[in-house]
C-alpha cells in the first residue's frame, strides 16, 4: 500500500470535507441529468417498453422530443413497410394532448389538467402493447373508453381505480393502474386505439403517426433499418428502438434552458469542488507538516513529496466518486419510491467521473505550495 493511500485511510477525518464537496458537486450535476432524462423516459415509456424493434418517423425527424406534427408518417406508408420481407407487424402510435376533468364527489372541487394520451393495441402480443402490462391491464383496456394511468398520478388527477373522468367532453373510466409510467411534465393517460377513436381525437387530415415495426429476427434490427431507409425515397426515417431512445435523451439535453441549467451546474460544481477540496488538502498537509519535514530530513526530495500529495489528491477524488455514487443511488431510490423515473446516460456518468477527478487533481496542484513550509530545520524548533 502506498504512503498516500495509507495516509488517507488512517487520517480520513481530515479529508472528509473534500470528499463531501466532491460528492455534492457530482450530485448537483447528475441529479439534474437524471431528472431531465427521466422526463423523456416518462413521456416515451409506452414506446420504449413496446415489442417494436424499429420505429418509423417523418423524414426530417431526429427524435420525438418537440418534433411537432412532422414526427409521423401518413397511413398510406404502412403497406410499403409491410413489403419488406422481415417486417411482420406494423402499428401506428396514436397520441395527442387533451383536457382532463375528474368527476368529484359532492362538495369537492373539480380538478382540471392537460394530459398526454398514448394508445396501445390491447390484443395479445401486439407490437404496441408494452411488455410489462399485466393480463389484467390488457383486458381492462379492451373495454370502450377504459383508460390506464400511473399509480403516482391518481392524486394529481383527482381519481382512484374505477372512477369516471371526462376527456374531450366524453366520460372515460380508470380501469387499470400502471407502475413506472409517471411523467414530471404531462400526466400520461393510456387507452386503446378504439377508445381513442371514440373520443374523436382522430380528425380528418390528421392521419399521420409514428409507426411501430416488429421484425422476424430482432438481431437484424440495424440491417433492416438501413434497408428501410435506403428505400424510403424521402417519405420516412427508420430508427432502431434503442437508437430512438438515445436520440430522445440527447434532444432534451440540447434544449436551450436545460443546457443553461446544466452548464451552470457544471461551472458551480467545479468552483465549489476546487475551492473546498483545495483548502481541505492544504489544511491536512499543514497539519502533517512535521511528518513531511521528517521525510525531507531523511533525504526525500521535494519532487517525491509532491508526487505523494498528488497521489493523495487522486485517492481523495476516488473516495469522492464513491460518495457520489452512494448519494445518487439514494436520490434514485427516493425518486422511484415517489413514482418518478430517472435516468443516467453513460456519457454523463463518464463525464462527471472525469470532472471530479480533474477537480481533485487541480486541488492537489493548488495545495503543493504548502510543502515549502516542510523545512527540516523546523524539527529543531
Amino acid at each position: 500500500m502506498s504512503l498516500a493511500l495509507a495516509t488517507l485511510l488512517y487520517e480520513w477525518r481530515r479529508y472528509t470535507a473534500a470528499m463531501v464537496a466532491l460528492a455534492f458537486s457530482g450530485l448537483l450535476i447528475l441529479a439534474q441529468v437524471g431528472m431531465f432524462t427521466g422526463i423523456v423516459r416518462g413521456i416515451t415509456a409506452t414506446i420504449d417498453r413496446s415489442r417494436a424493434d424499429i420505429m418509423v418517423l417523418g423524414p426530417k425527424t431526429d427524435s420525438l422530443i418537440n418534433s411537432g406534427p412532422g414526427s409521423g408518417v401518413p397511413m398510406r406508408v404502412r403497406p410499403q413497410l409491410y413489403m419488406h420481407p422481415d417486417v411482420v407487424e406494423v402499428a401506428p402510435l396514436l397520441g395527442n394532448g387533451a383536457m382532463w376533468n375528474n368527476v368529484p364527489p359532492p362538495g369537492e372541487k373539480r380538478k382540471t389538467d392537460f394530459v398526454q394520451i398514448w394508445t396501445v393495441d390491447p390484443t395479445p402480443g401486439s407490437v404496441s402493447l408494452p411488455t410489462d402490462y399485466t393480463e389484467e391491464t390488457r383486458r381492462a383496456l379492451l373495454e370502450p373508453l377504459a383508460i390506464a394511468v400511473d399509480r403516482s398520478s391518481l392524486k394529481k388527477l383527482g381519481v382512484k381505480l374505477n372512477d369516471n373522468a371526462v376527456i374531450n367532453g366524453k366520460t372515460v373510466k380508470v380501469r387499470a393502474l400502471l407502475d413506472g409510467y409517471a411523467s414530471m411534465n404531462q400526466t400520461i393517460v393510456v387507452m386503446s386505439n378504439d377508445s381513442y377513436r371514440l373520443l374523436g381525437l382522430i380528425r380528418r387530415g390528421s392521419d399521420n403517426a409514428p409507426m411501430l415495426l416488429r421484425i422476424r429476427d430482432p438481431a437484424r434490427a440495424e440491417a433492416v433499418r438501413d434497408e428501410l431507409n435506403a428505400r424510403a425515397n424521402g417519405t420516412y426515417r427508420a430508427f432502431t428502438r434503442q437508437e430512438l431512445a438515445d436520440a430522445n435523451e440527447a434532444a432534451i439535453m440540447k434544449e436551450q434552458i436545460i443546457g443553461l441549467f446544466l452548464s451552470f451546474s457544471v461551472v458551480l460544481g467545479f468552483l465549489i469542488g476546487v475551492g473546498i477540496t483545495s483548502q481541505t488538502l492544504r489544511g491536512a498537509i499543514l497539519s502533517s507538516i512535521k511528518e513531511f519535514a521528517s521525510l525531507r530530513a531523511l533525504g526525500v526530495s521535494m519532487g517525491s513529496l509532491s508526487l505523494i500529495v498528488m497521489e493523495l489528491s487522486f485517492w481523495v477524488g476516488v473516495a469522492g466518486l464513491i460518495a457520489t455514487a452512494v448519494l445518487v443511488f439514494g436520490v434514485y431510490l427516493l425518486a422511484v419510491n415517489g413514482g418518478l423515473p430517472m435516468g443516467f446516460p453513460l456519457p454523463w456518468i463518464v463525464g462527471v467521473t472525469i470532472l471530479l477527478l480533474v477537480i481533485a487533481i487541480a486541488s492537489g496542484l493548488l495545495a503543493l505550495g504548502i510543502l515549502k513550509k516542510s523545512q527540516p530545520a523546523d524539527l529543531l524548533r
